[in-house]
């Protein structure tokens, strides 16, 4: 259990530990909430978020602003953003950042699967929500300039189609991971986000 990501050796022992002092039927019942989550959970066919359903709550609903959406990361920082009360769009899941020193590419995450969501219509902004790191940045540029060259050609920085790229303000400490940042600056982030300009 110490190769779970996030889980250390001690915390690894004392689940061991825990699990031992338990009835056999409820450590079966703790596994089979494990093979429940591998069979039952999936991803959104529109966001990437997860979801039991094949489309996440989020995507299904109509209260949200379908012509916003938010390109995070993960998961953990859809979670962030909702939390924070201030987001009412949908979102992208990128299933990470491309980062050539681990061998991430952009063909290795959710990019092309955006590109085709803007080119079916609707959307008026793209809020980019990455990490402010090397990698958020160079992904960040990435998506700006795959955007351009599909169509969304510029004018003084501006897309003629009238689609919006902004990203988050940068309350977001240079080298954070959303998923750490308080509520309180993350709020205020995407609220008070810039036009990106490459």
């Amino acid at each position: 259990m110490a190769s779970l990501p996030g889980v250390g050796r001690r915390t690894a022992l004392r689940l061991v530990l825990h699990l031992l002092r338990q009835s056999d039927a409820e450590v079966e019942a703790f596994a089979g909430a494990f093979t429940r989550l591998k069979k039952e959970v999936v991803y959104c066919r529109e966001c990437h978020n997860i979801s039991d359903t094949e489309v996440c709550p989020i995507c299904g609903s109509a209260r949200r602003d379908h012509s916003t959406i938010c390109v995070v990361e993960n998961v953990q920082d859809v979670m962030s953003i909702e939390n924070t009360g201030q987001y009412t769009g949908v979102y992208h899941v990128l299933g990470g950042i491309i980062s050539p020193m681990e061998g991430i590419g952009p063909k290795d995450i959710e990019i092309d699967s955006l590109i085709e969501r803007v080119a079916k219509g609707g959307i008026d902004e793209i809020i980019l929500a990455l990490p402010t790191t090397m990698e958020g940045d160079t992904t960040n540029f990435y998506i700006y300039r795959r955007l351009q060259n599909h169509g969304l050609t510029t004018n003084d920085e501006r897309p003629t189609t009238g689609l919006k790229i902004s990203q988050i303000a940068r309350g977001v400490a240079v080298g954070n991971q959303l998923e750490y940042t308080d509520e309180i600056t993350l709020g205020r982030s995407i609220v008070n986000r810039t036009e990106f300009k490459g």
